[in-house]
């Protein structure tokens, strides 16, 4: 299994849009993808700026390829997203999963 890690920052005025977007319509881009077996988006501020850490989880490198394209590094923004960013990494960074300590979420309800 392989973590996928990417950032992009926000105005602090704008911080709430990014969070928005990403459950309206990146997540369901993620959720389709094959491979892909599940993620989180985390913020934090950074001066007058909301900086937000999208961590993903790949069954493998190929799988990340086939929803990237042949370049595995290469981030995946629509327009839409960087709309709401100031500044975004356009590469992303890859780790293999060596333990994982993730505790399953409790079904809902």
């Amino acid at each position: 299994m392989y973590i996928r890690e990417w950032r992009g920052r926000a105005k602090q005025s704008d911080a709430a849009r990014y969070p928005e977007y990403f459950r309206k319509e990146f997540s369901s881009q993620l959720r389709n993808a094959p491979g892909f077996q599940g993620g989180s988006l985390s913020q934090r501020e950074v001066g007058d700026q909301v900086e937000f850490l999208v961590l993903t989880r790949w069954k493998s490198l190929d799988a990340i390829r086939e929803f990237t394209g042949s370049v595995a590094e290469n981030a995946v923004l629509d327009p839409a997203a960087m709309a709401l960013l100031v500044a975004y990494d356009h590469s992303v960074r890859h780790y293999e999963v060596l333990e994982d300590l993730w505790k399953p979420r409790p079904p809902e309800g």
